[in-house]
C-alpha cells in the first residue's frame, strides 16, 4: 500500500532504506523521546527495518520530490498495541529526523493515517501517546485534534532501559468526522 499527500509519500520500509533511515536515526534527539536508542550502523537499521518497521501498515514517510525516506509513520493494530484491546482500536505512532523538525511533516503525515483507520480500516478509535516531556510530540497530537485520555506512570521503557510517564490521547471516529 502507498499513501499520498501534498509532499508525502507514505509507502512501505525496504531492506534498502537502511542508509537513509540510519542518517535520521542516529540522532538521540530523535529516538530518545519516543522510547528507543540512537541507531548505532547501518546493520543496526537494516534490522529494524526487517523486526521492528515491516509490520503492517507501518510506512516509511517519504518527501514526493525524492522518496527517501526521513521518518516512519505507522498504526499498530490488534496486540501490536497496548493501550487498547478492542480490534476496532488501533495506535497512532511516528517520528521524523530532526532536519526536518517544524515544517507540519508528521501532521500531514499523520492526517492521511488517520484517514486510512477511519475510512478504509473502519476503526471506531485511534489512540496516541507522548512520553513526559516529548512537547513536540505532543504538539502535533494536539494539532491533529486528539484529546487526553489518560496518564500512566511508572511505565517500563525497556529499549532505553528508564521508567517514564506517558500521557495518552484519544481520538473517535465521530471526532475524526467532525474536523
Amino acid at each position: 500500500m502507498i499513501l499520498k499527500t501534498e509532499r508525502l509519500i507514505l509507502r512501505p520500509w525496504q531492506e534498502d532504506d537502511a542508509y537513509d533511515l540510519y542518517k535520521c536515526a542516529k540522532d538521540p534527539d530523535v529516538g530518545y523521546p519516543a522510547g528507543w536508542p540512537a541507531h548505532t550502523s547501518v546493520e543496526d537499521s537494516l534490522r529494524v527495518i526487517r523486526e521492528i518497521l515491516s509490520a503492517p501498515e507501518t510506512y516509511a514517510v517519504c518527501l514526493n520530490t525524492d522518496g527517501k525516506a526521513i521518518g516512519s509513520i505507522g498504526l499498530k493494530l490488534g496486540s501490536a498495541t497496548d493501550m487498547t484491546d478492542r480490534s476496532d482500536e488501533c495506535e497512532l505512532g511516528y517520528w521524523v529526523a530532526k532536519p526536518f523538525w517544524g515544517r507540519g511533516i508528521i501532521p500531514e503525515a499523520s492526517r492521511e493515517l488517520l484517514r486510512r483507520a477511519f475510512e478504509d480500516l473502519k476503526m471506531r478509535a485511534v489512540w496516541c501517546g507522548y512520553y513526559d516531556g516529548n512537547i513536540n510530540s505532543r504538539r502535533v497530537q494536539e494539532k491533529l485534534g486528539f484529546i487526553y485520555h489518560h496518564t500512566t506512570e511508572g511505565l517500563e521503557i525497556k529499549p532505553v532501559n528508564e521508567i517514564r510517564t506517558e500521557h495518552v490521547m484519544l481520538m473517535s471516529k465521530e471526532m475524526w468526522n467532525n474536523i
